[in-house]
């Protein structure tokens, strides 16, 4: 599953498709575009460590959705293993340091938000 990432006014919105939801207790997340610092492609991402996760799921070498911690940062996951995986950059104020997520087509969603973000 992906997840899907809109622009709403002001606002990232990113909702997780399907059980994903339940997995990691998160039916929606929105942040501020304020908040956003940007976003990269990075399909080495889902290789890197997690930290502790608490809640979700993690099937190593498979799927990892929820909150992570990790060296003080508070991430949240929600990316598999094969996936076009992307890593937005969360600033002060923000529920998460940083987003790392499963999406389609990863260099346009990469574009689009970092266009939304310096406009």
């Amino acid at each position: 599953m992906r997840n899907t990432l809109t622009i709403d006014h002001d606002t990232l919105v990113v909702e997780p498709v399907g059980l994903d939801k339940l997995w990691g207790l998160h039916r929606r997340i929105e942040v501020p575009l304020h908040q956003v610092r940007g976003a990269t492609y990075d399909p080495g991402a889902v290789h890197a460590g997690k930290g502790l996760r608490a809640p979700g799921l993690a099937l190593p070498g498979v799927k990892w959705v929820g909150t992570f911690h990790k060296d003080g940062d508070k991430c949240y996951w929600n990316v598999r293993a094969g996936g076009q995986t992307i890593v937005v950059e969360l600033g002060e104020g923000a529920p998460f340091a940083r987003l790392y997520l499963t999406v389609g087509d990863a260099r346009a969603v990469v574009d689009r938000l970092n266009a939304a973000v310096t406009a």
